[in-house]
């Protein structure tokens, strides 16, 4: 292919690896079974080899289609944005925002600042979904991340928001069974 591929054949791509089958692919994207599997077609000569293997239970992505993945994942978080940016009206803050954080800063740091948020923007509609699991942005689990640690997918904008206090502590009788730690 001379030029580079459309669009709909990195977003079909994409779908047949979130959704695992051209079937389930083609369902969420509103497409035939046959526009998906002729996208991935495409988009395997595009880039000069196979990206699934074929088999009776379905689609499984080759070496050279994980490695892809990320980028693939970058392109569809970008497309949504600039979608969602482009259609925002903004004199009306109102939506569906998940924020995910640590469950010590969920419990304990966030309730204050999200009230606050709720009652300036009353159709604002925050989840706070609390995991110490680094959540993937890029695959929608969330929309804001609250992590101790920055972020690995590059295309996510991350702003440093303040730092937290730790302490170590323990009781008396330990100390006196166990000692002192040195470091």
């Amino acid at each position: 292919m001379s030029t580079e591929p459309s669009w709909d054949l990195y977003r079909t791509f994409a779908a047949v690896l979130r959704e695992g089958s051209l079937s389930a692919a083609a369902r969420a994207l509103g497409l035939t079974q046959p526009s998906v599997a002729r996208h991935v077609e495409a988009f395997e000569q595009a880039v000069g080899g196979k990206l699934f293997l074929r088999s009776q239970r379905g689609l499984s992505p080759t070496d050279r289609a994980l490695a892809l993945q990320p980028y693939a994942e970058e392109l569809v978080a970008a497309s949504a944005a600039m979608l969602r940016t482009a259609s925002a009206d903004p004199e009306d803050i109102a939506g569906t925002v998940r924020i995910s954080a640590s469950e010590i800063v969920a419990a304990e740091h966030l309730p204050p600042m999200l009230a606050a948020i709720r009652r300036q923007y009353p159709k604002l509609s925050i989840e706070l979904v609390a995991s110490d699991a680094v959540d993937d942005l890029l695959q929608r689990r969330a929309d804001i991340a609250i992590r101790m640690v920055d972020p690995a997918q590059q295309a996510l904008v991350a702003r440093r928001i303040g730092t937290v206090q730790l302490g170590l502590y323990a009781h008396r009788d330990y100390l006196d069974r166990r000692g002192l730690p040195q470091s």
